[in-house]
């Protein structure tokens, strides 16, 4: 697994995990690596120092349990909107705005949005963040 620091066109700043340099270049040449924080796919690298495994680094949680971790982590996040949101389709910019400037009732809430819309809100400053996706599904 290879880690890249990323950075979309909005300068949000985050992290991706590749099976392969190759497989980071595939994904983002079809638009599939996006910002976790606006969805943008205008995402490029950030130049980081390589991490090289030492023995130090020999008994601390693997690779694959960290990716376990962060995914249950994500799946009780999204549930947890669900569960306690209000979710309003694909009239989701239309709400979010009246809620950022006080015409609509303060509250949680989840839906649709298109690239436009989210681009637009996000330029006029509307707190948003995209639901992180469902848990892969486990065959046992």
């Amino acid at each position: 697994m290879i880690k890249y620091a990323l950075v979309c066109a909005f300068e949000h700043q985050f992290e991706g995990w590749f099976g392969s340099s190759d497989e980071y270049d595939d994904q983002a040449r079809r638009g599939l690596v996006s910002c976790p924080l606006c969805g943008s796919s205008d995402v490029r690298k950030q130049i980081m120092a390589p991490s090289v495994a030492g023995t130090k680094a020999r008994g601390g949680p693997g690779e694959a349990s960290t990716r376990t971790m962060v995914m249950e982590a994500m799946g009780r996040m999204r549930r947890h909107v669900i569960d306690n949101f209000d979710y309003v389709g694909d009239r989701f910019a239309t709400e979010a705005r009246a809620i950022h400037e006080g015409s609509a009732e303060e509250r949680g809430i989840y839906g649709e949005a298109t690239r436009k819309e989210v681009t637009g809100l996000i330029e006029d400053g509307v707190q948003i963040a995209p639901l992180p996706p469902e848990p892969p599904k486990t065959s046992h």
